[in-house]
């Protein structure tokens, strides 16, 4: 009989691990649900190793935006009172892409078969979210999947609307940032090293500044290559040092701590934590199964790890917004507003209004920043461009000087 390693949420929110003989990963589930845990993953055993390094590598087949469409769509057909594998039978004409068509007709196929909608999307690789199965999970339980379905797709968009603001928001200060770089190489590696034979030729005493600026042009001119590996020699370096949980954790710490930046990113993270927390307890995912989940959609390590803590703390009966504040990592005005959470007994709702309110400070944030930088980007070539000049001008007007 074949074996089948897998991972799943105990009932006390902990994650269990280990490798099971069935005839079925479905086999798997079933004997995992009936145990009183909530499955995560399921797969044959000789498939798993690899597997990290081969989906790095593969391209999911349905993006985020088609994720979203079928979702929303999905939730309309439900709520309009088709069966759901009539509603999936429709939406397989939706996609634009044969891999995204397969995947909504292996769903159909699953569904028809008797299995339930979690369990087929979970089966998909690289396409739904932890958050995404458990919540439909979720739905199917209460019933609702419909409302469940319609509150995830607003829980997507959301989701990607933010990451488009920021992300739009930094394509003209990147292209800018990029044009002065350039800029400046040009002025150094080429133009600079085309007055060195002149000035060696004068009979002028050449300024410090004169003596820098050729000094750095002649050494981008003949070393550019030197400048060029060295730089992507660091790059690759930091990004394997950060490959270590480790020192990840230390550099996402500090981080944290450096002011402007570190703000901005405990904002974005916190909003994404108290929205996914509250997506998920709205739709009846117990708290210390919601944590576990909000967890591993957090990008800092540094507020994951205090996430992990409090979840501790959680289990063992202590409030949420206490059991986050004890590292200080998370703003005051979060955990105050879910405090006020806790003891209303609207804990979802309350979470919803920190991720709002998160939301709209971060857009605020990076417009502000974005408003400075362009400025400061804008005086900084200016400068360096008028050194430049004034590098290569005065021993020719000292010249002119001199000859008059």
């Amino acid at each position: 009989m074949p074996q089948f390693r897998y991972k799943a949420l105990s009932a006390a929110g902990d994650q269990i691990e280990g490798v099971m003989e069935a005839a079925s990963a479905e086999e798997v589930v079933a004997r995992l649900q009936d145990a009183g845990n909530l499955p995560l993953d399921a797969r044959p055993a000789d498939e798993v190793r690899g597997g990290a390094l081969t989906a790095m590598f593969q391209r999911a087949p349905m993006n985020g935006a088609q994720v979203l469409q079928l979702t929303q769509q999905l939730s309309t057909l439900l709520g309009a009172g088709q069966p759901l594998d009539r509603a999936l039978q429709i939406l397989m004409d939706l996609p634009e892409t044969p891999q995204a068509r397969q995947v909504i007709e292996r769903i159909r196929d699953a569904v028809r078969g008797g299995t339930p909608l979690s369990q087929a999307l979970e089966q998909q690789e690289n396409v739904f979210s932890r958050l995404y199965v458990n919540m439909v999970r979720a739905g199917e339980v209460g019933g609702s999947l419909d409302d469940t379905l319609k509150r995830l797709a607003d829980y997507l968009e959301r989701s990607k609307a933010l990451r488009e603001s920021v992300i739009n928001a930094l394509i003209y200060p990147s292209i800018l940032v990029a044009m002065v770089f350039g800029a400046l190489l040009l002025l150094l590696g080429y133009v600079v090293p085309q007055f060195l034979p002149l000035f060696e030729d004068m009979d002028v005493e050449m300024p410090l500044l004169t003596k820098v600026v050729m000094a750095v042009g002649t050494a981008v001119s003949s070393y550019w290559w030197l400048f060029l590996a060295g730089a992507i020699g660091a790059l690759v370096l930091f990004r394997k040092r950060l490959q270590d949980p480790v020192k990840r954790q230390g550099f996402d710490a500090w981080i944290l701590k450096r002011g402007l930046l570190g703000g901005l990113i405990a904002r974005l993270e916190t909003a994404r934590l108290a929205r996914t927390l509250g997506t998920l307890v709205r739709n009846g995912v117990p708290l210390l199964t919601s944590l576990s989940i909000a967890r591993n959609v957090m990008g800092n390590l540094a507020l994951s790890e205090a996430v992990e803590v409090a979840t501790g703390e959680v289990k063992t009966g202590g409030g949420l917004a206490l059991a986050l504040g004890r590292r200080k990592l998370f703003p005051r005005l979060a955990l105050q507003m879910i405090a006020v959470g806790e003891e209303s007994g609207e804990l979802d709702t309350m979470l919803t209004k920190v991720a709002d309110t998160f939301d709209v400070e971060v857009k605020n944030t990076v417009d502000r920043m974005l408003a400075a930088l362009v400025p400061a980007i804008t005086v900084f070539m200016a400068v360096v461009v008028a050194l430049i000049m004034m590098a290569i001008l005065v021993p020719i007007f000292s010249l002119t000087s001199a000859v008059g």
